[in-house]
């Protein structure tokens, strides 16, 4: 699986790049700043990124801007983005088009391999991969469909939001599967998703919240 990455900070890119080689990942470009990033993506056109959203010269959104001129460019493209706080409105920028293949972790998640590994990989088939600090704040300040959802519903949905699979949400919340199921297809149609693969509607369902204005 071919991977972009950009980082400035050395110790985390050199880090970064030995832990994707170990795990069988082929980086075939490394970038510090945001200028570089964005041809980098469309040359390469890797199966996932990995970008620090703050890079050089200013240390703003860079990695953001870039990954979202290469998903205009190159419509789904994977990125998992990594950020040392929450940053509501990156996240749903990040998100409004609606393609999948999207991630937001806070950067100490990295040092939980299993969990990064795992997280990529979703990301890399279409999925999406949210922090849970992230869902948390982003769920906290949304409104309108969002509010038509039962507590348990909202529960569900904020799993979801994690890239948990619904034997996974059931095992979190002490429920059965057929119990997930009946909420997740609430969910599906509170937000008005109609019929489509099921792995298609999560990825819309978590979309949809994340890209509600508060």
């Amino acid at each position: 699986m071919r991977v972009v990455v950009a980082e400035d900070h050395a110790l985390l890119a050199d880090g970064l790049k030995r832990l994707l080689v170990a795990h069988g990942f082929e980086v075939v470009e490394m970038v510090d700043n945001g200028p570089r990033l964005a041809p980098a993506l469309l040359e390469h056109r890797p199966d996932v990124a990995v970008i620090d959203v703050r890079l050089p010269p200013t240390f703003t959104d860079e990695g953001l801007r870039a990954a979202i001129e290469a998903r205009s460019q190159v419509p789904g493209l994977p990125v998992l983005v990594l950020s040392q706080y929450v940053e509501q409105l990156y996240a749903r920028e990040l998100m409004r088009d609606r393609a999948g293949g999207v991630g937001y972790l806070l950067k100490d998640r990295v040092s939980n391999i299993p969990a990064f590994v795992d997280a990529l990989r979703r990301v890399a088939g279409g999925g999406t991969a949210m922090d849970p600090e992230v869902v948390t704040q982003l769920m906290g300040s949304q409104r309108s469909r969002i509010d038509e959802l039962t507590p348990r519903e909202q529960e569900v949905l904020n799993l979801m939001a994690e890239g948990r699979s619904n034997s996974a949400i059931a095992k979190e919340l002490f429920v059965t599967d057929k119990a997930v199921d009946k909420h997740t297809n609430n969910v599906f149609r509170k937000l008005g998703l109609t019929q489509s693969s099921d792995d298609n509607r999560r990825v819309l369902a978590v979309l949809t919240y994340l890209e509600e204005q508060p």
